[in-house]
This record gives C-alpha cells, structure tokens and sequence, in this order.
C-alpha cells in the first residue's frame, strides 16, 4: 500500500527536521521534501508531487498565506494543514488560512523549539488529521463506509413531518467547519426564529475569533459562549475553547452552562455535551445539524435527541472535508435527512418554518470586513 507523501514547508531548520523525525516514524507516511519559504514550497509541489502539505505561517520570501493562495489556483484539493502559533495573531492568521482553503490546523506548543513536545503535538494532532485527510492511502477499500449501506439505513428511519416546530438550531462541526459554518449561516433566514447554539473543535481564542467572524457575516449576534447568558433568537453561541457548553431550562428560560468537566471523545468543548442538553432542554423542539469533522463526535448527542423525538440533519459524503462526524451519525440510522452542504440551510429554514411573513424583526444586515471563506468542497 502506497505511503501518504509530505511536503513540509516551515523557515524554521529544528521544526523542518522535528516534524520530518515524527512523521518519519509512522509506518503509513513518507516525508518526501522540505521547503523553508512558500516559493520554495510551490517548486516543491511541482517536483515531489505531495499527498499533503504542512504548512508554516510566518516565513520569509513568501509566507503561509501567499503561498495557499498561489497553490490554490493550481492545486484546489491538495490537503493543507496549517502548523500556527496558539496566539492571537496566530489564530487570525490561521482563520485567513482556512478562509484561503486550509483543510485544517495544528497549533504548535508553546515551546516548538522542544523535540518532546513537537514529537507528542504530531502523534496526538497532526498524524491523525492526515490520515483523516488521506484515507484512500490508509484504508483497505473494504474497510470505507458503502454509500448504499448508508443510504439503506436513512430510508429506514426517514421522517418527513413532526409534531412541533423547532425553537433551537444546535450545530456540531470540526475538520473543514469554519468554511461549512461561512457557507451555512449567511443562508439562513434573516427573520430566523430560533437561537443557534455550536460546537466547533478549537482551542481558546479561535473560537472568539470565530464567532465574531461568523457573526459579521451572518448577521446573526455571534458570540463566544458565557455562564448564565440567556438564549435568544437571532442569538449565535458557539463554545468556548477548552471549555463545555451546555442549554439548561429554568423559570426565565433556557440558559447557557459552561464548564471544565473531563474530555468527550477527546475533544472539550465535545458536541455530545451541547446534544445532551438539547434534548434534555427542548426535548422534541430542537433540531441539530451534524456537520464535516474527523471521529464521532455527537452520535451520543443525536441519539439523545432521537430518543426526545428532536430532528436531525447531516452533511453528506460529497461536501464534506472529513465525513467522520456525520458519517457515523448517518450510518447509525439518527438523520432524517442527509444533505450537501449548499442545501442545508433551505431544509433548515423549511423546518423552522420560516419566510418573509414571519412576525418578528430581521437581523440587522451587518457588512463583514473579513474575507468570505469559500464553501468546504
């Protein structure tokens, strides 16, 4: 079976040679070439021909950013992942990468000068976001979920029509979810009844930027999640990063909870937690969106919510970056219905029921100063 090849692209000699060593230890990749600018990395694509590319974002010559914009004219599927400082700027700049196509991200440590913790941050991040990223060279084809396996198990449980409306949009995504998130909400009605409540996999500070990026867009009030805020329509929480959230119903109404309870499937904030309290809080009046993302993240959640008679909607295969997430929601036989990204949002206004008449004042149209992220392929 053909190795995964990775082109390495960072100014720095001690990372450049860290990351080759770490990588170099899974049987599974191959590290077939080094740059330490973006326009060495472009010649290097050329010539090693990569499966994937780690990519630096401040180097010399040409930096990260430029050199994602120049391959993306020439290269619109190679498999990207960005290796970025845990700062503000850092995670700016990473955003802007994922807005440029970035398929996904690694933060560095605080000390990436350290071989410890270079070696720990590839085992337990990056290799695994490769391999997510590359599976046709890591998986047997026997082994890759069957569409129409899938596709059986949806017309078992399919459910057109449902007793009440919804009054809670709950969004689970990660791998490729800033893009997906870009490309959902703005489509959403701008008379939109409903608060929208998210779990993106992110560290601290991506998830505030990303929320206020999300929120200019969209039109939405996007906002990191805090302890005690009330939920409200036209309201969009997304979690903090490092922490869990959750939605609890009390006599002035439904809240949000945040706390630094242990992981869920390794991730905190973990989708699971926010479904749980979905379906405790709205029981059969909530609807949750599964979208792209690596692992199993919120297949408890959403049988949670089938089991409170709550909706479920997925992304399919197609126009996610990574099906892991709604890949096993759909096959476990919980969405009723599975849609391409770029149709979700008119399932999603149909199910609230929502149209021009509806009473209630629009969201303000806010113009966003941010570059638009392009739809996740």
């Amino acid at each position: 079976m053909p190795k995964i090849r990775i082109l390495i692209v960072d100014d720095s000699v001690v990372v450049r040679k860290m990351l080759t060593e770490a990588l170099s230890l899974d049987p599974d990749i191959e590290v077939v070439g080094t740059a330490s600018n973006g326009q060495i990395g472009l010649a290097r694509v050329t010539q090693f021909n990569p499966d994937l590319i780690t990519l630096d974002v401040a180097m010399p010559v040409m930096d990260g950013l430029k050199m994602l914009a120049e391959l993306r004219k020439t290269h619109e599927k190679l498999p990207v992942i960005m290796f970025s400082l845990l700062t503000e700027r850092g995670a700016e700049a990473t955003l802007d990468a994922l807005s440029l196509g970035a398929s996904d991200y690694v933060t560095k440590p605080a000390n990436a000068e350290g071989a410890a913790s270079v070696l720990q941050q590839v085992r337990t991040e990056l290799i695994p976001k490769i391999k997510a990223l590359c599976p046709s060279a890591t998986l047997a084809p026997a082994a890759r979920p069957s569409q129409p396996e899938a596709a059986g198990k949806i017309s078992f449980h399919t459910q057109t029509s449902f007793d009440a409306r919804p009054e809670v949009l709950a969004i689970g995504v990660s791998t490729g979810g800033p893009n997906a998130l870009l490309a959902l909400l703005p489509a959403l009605a701008r008379n939109f009844p409903a608060p929208v409540v998210i779990v993106q996999h992110m560290p601290p500070l991506f998830t505030r930027l990303l929320a206020e990026r999300l929120g200019a867009a969209s039109g939405f009030n996007g906002r990191e999640g805090t302890a005690g805020a009330m939920l409200q329509p036209g309201d969009l929480w997304i979690a903090p990063g490092g922490f869990h959230m959750e939605v609890n119903r009390t006599p002035e109404g439904v809240r949000l909870r945040t706390h630094e309870e242990p992981p869920e499937n390794s991730c905190r904030p973990a989708v699971d937690v926010l479904f749980r309290s979905v379906a405790r809080a709205y029981g059969a009046r909530a609807l949750a969106v599964i979208l792209t993302g690596m692992g199993q993240d919120g297949l408890r959640g959403c049988e949670n919510i089938r089991e409170a008679r709550g909706q479920i909607l997925a992304q399919d295969e197609a126009s996610s970056v990574v099906w892991g997430m709604p890949g096993a929601v759909v096959q476990a036989g919980l969405a009723h219905k599975v849609l391409p990204l770029a149709e979700m949002a008119t399932e999603i206004n149909r199910r609230f029921q929502t149209s021009a008449a509806l009473a209630g004042p629009a969201r303000p149209n806010i113009i966003s100063t941010t570059p638009a992220m392009p739809k996740a392929s």
